[in-house]
């Protein structure tokens, strides 16, 4: 599915709504992205032959990362940068709507990290405490400041179409604002990610056996940082500082 998926979203992106786009350079961004997706899917199926992943598992979800982050955030950018391309603004304006976009994107990557390493060293993730039954509710005040700049990015795009362009279709600008929205998403999710990557690399506990189950938490390591896999994606995590 994913292959087929990558392959549509970045029709979508580059045919469909980058068609009448004067974005800058978008053959050569066209060309690149297309000979990335093609290694990322052809890494994908090889990764996906049981007999490869079981013995490369931390690759195998470093490649799900880029998967992922290619399908639902690099791509749908494009369609922002494609909305605002099909304008009649000059090409500096073009520009510096990319770069603006691109920094808020890096404000939400660093302000995530940052939230992201106060809850796990305050405990926010252990399993069955109190705090934990707790955090989903508190948890919500913390994601306003990156909901905040994630918001700017929109307005911002709303605000550049509305003055670069007397008229433009409807389905073109809901792409536009929801490429940018899933974008933003996406790099809120890429720490945990990048958490889980470095818990499957460092942890045997992170990786299944030749059973396909999960090994024993704890085996063999004496960890300074001991993380806590559930099911699904997801983490509980539990830090100890020796």
């Amino acid at each position: 599915m994913a292959i087929f998926g990558q392959a549509l979203i970045v029709f979508l992106a580059h045919i469909v709504v980058g068609d009448k786009s004067n974005f800058p350079y978008k053959d050569l961004i066209f060309v690149v992205h297309v000979i990335i997706t093609i290694l990322i899917i052809i890494f994908s199926v090889v990764f996906a032959i049981p007999t490869i992943y079981k013995k490369m598992e931390s690759f195998q979800y470093l490649i799900s990362i880029i998967i992922s982050q290619n399908l639902f955030g690099i791509t749908p950018y494009f369609w922002t940068l494609h909305a605002i391309g099909r304008t009649e603004a000059s090409t500096n304006s073009l520009i510096f709507a990319t770069v603006l976009t691109l920094l808020l994107g890096i404000f939400v990557f660093i302000l995530t990290c940052i939230r992201f390493r106060r809850l796990l060293v305050q405990g926010k993730f252990r399993k069955g405490t109190i705090k934990e039954q707790t955090r989903q509710k508190l948890e919500a005040k913390s994601f306003l400041p990156l909901a905040v700049i994630g918001g700017l990015g929109v307005v911002y795009f709303i605000q550049f179409i509305s003055n670069h362009v007397s008229r433009i279709e409807f389905n073109i600008l809901t792409m536009g604002i929801i490429g940018l929205g899933v974008f933003y998403t996406m790099l809120f999710v890429l720490p945990e990610q990048l958490v889980i990557l470095y818990c499957k690399k460092r942890f045997k506990s992170f990786n299944f056996n030749k059973e396909g189950k999960i090994y024993p938490f704890g085996s063999g390591e004496k960890p300074a940082v001991i993380c806590q896999e559930q099911n699904e994606k997801y983490l509980d995590i539990k830090v100890q500082f020796w």
